[in-house]
């Protein structure tokens, strides 16, 4: 048994693998097995790792799946650095000699303790993983999804401070029709408190087509407020769409110089990375990040450039950058 995937072919498990970091998606097995046999790099790597979460069900365990989250560590052009996932590897088969023929007691918890590979996702990705996972093992949603509907339904009865993450969580993963027209009409009037949080579980690639256009509105008056913290949470949920109108979106709002925001170009690399697969955006786009004193233009870029279908455009743009524009000034000294 050489690697995980091993692992979980001989577990007798469920398994439902999905990225973590830079999106919460769903992952095939197929896709992490070439991974971890260097065939493949890692197809979204989050400041070079692969982060993903392992969810695994035994029958005999019961029905709530254990989820492992790991970090994996990558080489420079993004396939795994092999020995952490050996160290782990061999700390799982010690756990299972250790149980022997004690089915009850599958490797689960103890694992990720004093586990170097071992991290927690930050909450608006739990949330989102977890409604994911409910559907896949076709597990009862939140408590709170029902009350989260009725609020944004418009239920003038119920405050925000009644509406819990994971019923939003589970409403963006359901993807209600009713509740997508209903909230094309509220998005203006939610309150930050529910519109930011809303934001940042859309913005993993569940921003439904009809809610593009009110959710663009929405970005002149967080301007006009000075609320960034707003401004970069529906920038966020636009950038997670895989919709052309969105890159068109982008193409004006990288030609605004006031709007160069250090948090929104990080947003840019960090969920709206599929629209930078686009020679004339791309190369606007990190001429932008260049001038934004107030970022480590090195580390996005090499971020980035781990990404497999950027990789190769954008070396090619950083070696062949002009030393008098921004990004020739930034490399200049710097071997790419």
């Amino acid at each position: 048994m050489q690697t995980l995937s091993d692992f979980f072919t001989h577990s007798g498990a469920q398994i439902a693998l999905s990225t973590l970091g830079r999106r919460v998606a769903p992952l095939s097995s197929r896709i992490f097995e070439a991974f971890e046999r260097e065939q493949q790099a890692w197809p979204l790597p989050w400041n070079g790792h692969a982060q993903l979460a392992c969810a695994l069900r035994w029958p005999a365990a019961g029905p709530d799946p254990v989820i492992w989250f790991l970090s994996l560590p990558l080489d420079e052009q993004g396939l795994l650095s092999p020995a952490p996932r050996d160290a782990f590897l061999e700390r799982l088969l010690q756990t299972l000699g250790a149980q022997g023929d004690d089915a009850s007691a599958q490797p689960v918890e103890n694992l990720m303790q004093d586990n170097p590979l071992a991290f927690e996702p930050e909450l608006h990705q739990r949330a989102l993983l977890h409604a994911r996972l409910s559907r896949q093992f076709d597990q009862p949603t939140s408590p709170h999804t029902e009350m989260a509907r009725r609020y944004l339904l418009g239920d003038s009865s119920l405050n925000w401070q009644m509406i819990g993450l994971q019923g939003l969580a589970d409403l963006v993963v359901t993807q209600d029709p009713e509740l997508t027209a209903a909230l094309g009409q509220r998005l203006p009037r939610l309150p930050r408190e529910v519109l930011i949080p809303l934001c940042y579980l859309l913005e993993h690639g569940d921003t439904p087509q009809e809610l593009l256009l009110p959710l663009w509105q929405l970005l002149e008056p967080a301007r006009e407020a000075q609320d960034l913290e707003r401004y970069c949470a529906v920038l966020r949920a636009l950038l997670g769409s895989d919709t052309q109108q969105v890159g068109e979106w982008l193409d004006r709002w990288l030609e605004d110089d006031d709007l160069m925001a250090a948090d929104c170009l990080v947003a840019i690399a960090a969920r709206g990375w599929h629209h930078l697969e686009h020679e004339v955006r791309l190369c606007c786009f990190l001429e932008r990040l260049a001038r934004c004193t107030q970022i480590n233009f090195r580390r996005v870029v090499r971020d980035l450039a781990l990404i497999p279908r950027l990789r190769l455009p954008i070396l090619m743009m950083l070696r062949q950058a002009p030393r008098d524009c921004a990004v020739g000034q930034r490399v200049s000294g710097w071997n790419v």
